[in-house]
């Protein structure tokens, strides 16, 4: 079974957000967000149809986030996603300012910032307006998984860390930890612990986050990139990655 990484298309975002709301379903902790994030559930065909449309909006409005789909190559079945944002040169305090989830409000609204503005610390304490590339979400079908899709969205992510000269961050959930660290994500010291009485889970639920660095850092870790001030990979005189695609001239 042959699995490949493309763009996603306008036609496919429905069918791309099935494999994604699907993928949770087996997944403690993103089916603890899911219910967060979408209280009033996620599959209702009203639902499902306001998502793709605001979801086809942001398409038009977004110059750093990008989606992309799993196909198995025998069936053209879309079985997974990934949804990604690359932010390429630095950016303003104003350009990376919280947004919060406005499609909610009063104490949704308040419950759901609890879980997510954490998330936002984090990211902004480590990396502030520095370019890197901010990996969302991984998801595949249910029915799809152990089957490779997941490693081939991985591989690719990792394949686009190493052209751009990118670190990749993502935040990994207790269940999918071990598969980021055997593709050479390193996990960080940081970590987000969700309270229990938060989730509404027995135990408070630990956050893992995962860095993936570029070969341009040369081997470098990113905790030592961050203790030497976050310095240049152009400057340690390792060569950046080449393709006719990523670096014509």
């Amino acid at each position: 079974m042959v699995h490949a990484v493309l763009p996603a298309l306008i036609p496919d975002i429905r069918k791309i957000y099935e494999a994604y709301f699907a993928s949770f379903d087996n997944e403690q902790m993103g089916n603890i967000m899911l219910g967060i994030l979408f209280p009033g559930g996620v599959d209702s065909e009203e639902f499902r149809a306001a998502h793709a449309a605001g979801t086809l909006d942001w398409w038009h409005k977004s110059d750093t986030q990008y989606t992309y789909k799993c196909v198995d190559m025998d069936t053209a079945e879309i079985v997974g996603m990934g949804l990604i944002d690359v932010y390429i040169k630095p950016r303003t305090e104003e350009e990376r300012k919280n947004g919060g989830v406005p499609w909610l409000a009063g104490e949704q609204r308040e419950r759901a910032e609890k879980v997510l503005n954490p998330l936002w610390e984090v990211r902004e304490k480590l990396f502030g307006g520095r370019p890197y590339i901010y990996t969302h979400v991984i998801g595949v079908a249910p029915e799809h998984q152990g089957k490779k899709a997941g490693a081939a969205i991985v591989s690719f992510g990792i394949d686009l860390c190493n052209r751009t000269g990118l670190p990749m961050y993502f935040e990994a959930s207790p269940t999918s930890v071990n598969m980021y660290e055997k593709f050479g994500y390193e996990r960080l010291d940081e970590t987000i612990v969700h309270k229990a009485e938060l989730l509404g889970t027995e135990k408070d639920v630990v956050v893992p986050l995962m860095v993936r660095m570029p070969k341009r850092a040369g081997g470098m870790t990113f905790r030592e990139w961050r203790e030497k001030g976050y310095p240049d990979f152009g400057k340690l005189g390792t060569p950046a990655a080449t393709s006719g695609l990523w670096r014509q001239k």
